[in-house]
């Protein structure tokens, strides 16, 4: 693979370009929004001059990897020849759906068509493609050029060939590739989603302050942050859209989102991005 298209410009979808230009390859960043895609360029090169900063890159990379950056505000021009295509959009199946339809119209038939959805299964996407075989999950972790997970999910028709392709590309940009099956929340947030959940149930109920619960899960379990930092670093409405697609897909009342949760997205307190949510930002 030498030539990737990432299709959203947000957050996640301009990490995972910054990665993949940074380890050598053509980029396409696609957003129908031409100010997003001014603004992923912009935080691209902001975080390359972080990692200049931290000696773990030089000037000419820097130079090198923007040179590999094309932007596109048409998915049909953005993928025509590329060799994977990186599916970033909001965490929405009917929207994801869309996009996928139209990967599958433009892309070359033996472009892979990944997605880094954190909670959808695989094969809802998969069936409105005609390559069902060379639907899969890439889901990597934020921030992208920082962490090494990236949780690859198979659908149930992903053929092996996709897979390996893909385990072998994660290596390449030097991530680490834990491959799991198809199901609602998939591994890291069908475990990280309902102990958040809870953390905001014991907050909700006054057990303790939300420093004292992020406090004791940081001293006592060894986790870096604590669920509720977490949970405004993530977005409060993103945690709140896994929880209902997971409560949705296994229709068990262990993953609905408690009630404060959806209280406090109904207000627009989001998190770090609104500026306020179980801290103040």
């Amino acid at each position: 693979m030498k030539k990737i298209a990432v299709i959203g410009a947000g957050t996640m979808g301009n990490g995972i370009a910054h990665v993949f230009a940074q380890k050598g390859f053509q980029v396409h960043i696609i957003d129908t929004q031409k100010v997003a895609l001014d603004k992923a360029i912009a935080t691209i090169e902001k975080n390359l001059d972080r990692q200049i900063n931290k000696g773990i890159i030089n000037s000419e990379d820097k130079i090198n990897a923007l040179q590999r950056i094309t932007t596109f505000t048409s998915i049909e021009l953005g993928v025509i020849d590329v060799d994977l295509a990186v599916e970033a959009a909001t965490e929405n199946s009917a929207i994801k759906k869309s996009i996928f339809q139209l990967l599958d119209q433009s892309a070359k038939p033996e472009c892979i068509l990944a997605t880094n959805t954190s909670s959808i299964p695989i094969a809802q996407l998969a069936q409105v493609t005609k390559r069902p075989g060379k639907v899969i999950g890439m889901h990597f972790m934020n921030p992208v050029p920082v962490m090494k997970l990236v949780e690859i999910i198979n659908g149930v028709e992903t053929s092996a060939a996709t897979t390996q392709s893909i385990v072998k590309l994660t290596n390449a940009i030097d991530k680490i590739p834990c491959v799991v099956k198809d199901a609602p929340g998939f591994i890291a947030n069908r475990i990280l989603m309902p102990m958040i959940n809870e953390a905001i149930y014991a907050f909700s109920e006054g057990i303790s302050d939300a420093a004292t619960i992020d406090q004791i899960m940081k001293l006592g379990m060894a986790h870096p942050m604590g669920p509720l930092q977490l949970a405004d670093y993530i977005g409060l409405d993103v945690c709140k859209n896994i929880l209902d697609i997971m409560y949705d897909g296994f229709n068990n009342e262990k993953y609905a989102p408690c009630p404060l949760l959806v209280e406090m997205v109904k207000d627009g307190k989001l998190g770090v991005k609104s500026g306020a949510g179980f801290y103040n930002y």
